[in-house]
């Protein structure tokens, strides 16, 4: 006898949230309340630049609404790690993402690719914006979100809105200066936080020191687990295993952030410091730890006043429940 498949509900509302990375892309498919319904994930183009990114992206999402009990979606959201014009949804720039060089009309390309309204942010502040309505930024109203990923971006919550900035730039903590003269940030510039901090920098200083004879597990569990890049994952099992380049790796990020965060905690005087990302979330509240020691010598509210810092509450999924969460409000506004 033939199976017959379960009717799908017809008139549930769902959304679709895309977090956009350097190494992948995750999609969420959510009903009205933001719980997840289904997942779907893939690794980002190495080659082709945006149009190539829009159709792995397209892949995807159809991938996961077919996972989901819902026909369609209403709309989708998108986290992109680069500059996004609010006005037109293009995206300037992404300079840790291979060939994208040069402004793009997201937006528009997915909607026309996808046939449903589409909006489109910064990763971090679509980030933020599923903390603050569904994770760890809840019960605060001022909050500074440092993501540290392939590269470290920032969003700054103030009395309840995400800011924006002049530029749309607002938030941009890992290109503030950790070490004057320092080494060379993918931006061009020298001593930015990301060039300490951000995984694409760890990894092009661990592939120099063990070309130069160190010993260090990083490349081997990178080759066994099937990777060719140091992930967050390959990163953290190599942590776990004592690996002792691993470790200064991960000393030195937090070194640089504890200076930086502390100042823009000077500065704001926020709630709270929300730590993300992947690496951010794959190391977890103990890094956040880390950071937070890291800052107390720069703080001048230290000690019992010290601003909590806190790991991301949703983890690897903040970017795309963001997305699904900027989807609808965008949709209703």
């Amino acid at each position: 006898m033939t199976a017959v498949p379960a009717r799908r509900p017809a008139a549930a509302v769902a959304y679709a949230g895309v977090d956009l990375g350097a190494t992948k892309i995750e999609v969420v498919i959510t009903g009205s309340d933001f719980a997840p319904v289904a997942q779907a994930r893939t690794a980002t183009p190495s080659r082709g630049g945006p149009a190539a990114v829009v159709v792995a992206i397209k892949a995807v999402v159809d991938e996961a609404i077919e996972a989901s009990p819902h026909r369609r979606i209403a709309a989708l959201g998108i986290g992109v790690p680069g500059q996004v014009d609010e006005a037109t949804g293009a995206v300037s720039k992404s300079p840790n993402i291979r060939g994208w060089t040069a402004s793009f009309p997201l937006r528009e390309q997915l909607q026309k690719d996808l046939g449903v309204p589409a909006a489109v942010d910064n990763d971090v502040r679509v980030a933020l914006l599923g903390e603050h309505r569904l994770g760890a930024a809840q019960p605060f109203r001022d909050v500074l979100a440092v993501w540290f990923g392939t590269g470290v971006g920032g969003a700054l919550l103030l009395d309840g809105v995400i800011r924006r900035g002049r530029l749309s730039a607002c938030g941009e903590i890992g290109h503030a200066c950790a070490a004057p003269g320092g080494r060379r940030c993918s931006c061009g510039r020298r001593g930015c936080l990301e060039a300490y901090a951000g995984r694409g920098s760890m990894e092009r200083r661990a592939r120099e020191r063990v070309e130069k004879g160190e010993k260090s597990s990083l490349f081997t569990l990178m080759k066994r687990s099937g990777r060719t890049r140091l992930t967050s994952g390959v990163i953290a099992k190599a942590l776990d295993e004592g690996d002792r380049l691993a470790n200064e790796l991960i000393n030195e990020a937090v070194r640089a952030a504890g200076p930086v965060l502390a100042s823009a905690v000077n500065i704001l005087d926020v709630d709270a410091v929300l730590i993300g990302g992947g690496l951010g979330s794959r190391l977890g509240q103990p890094f956040a730890r880390r950071v937070h020691r890291s800052m107390q010598p720069h703080l001048l509210h230290d000690g019992r006043e010290s601003v909590p810092v806190l790991a991301a509450g949703l983890g690897d999924l903040s970017g795309a429940l963001g997305g699904a969460v900027l989807a609808a409000e965008r949709a209703s506004a």
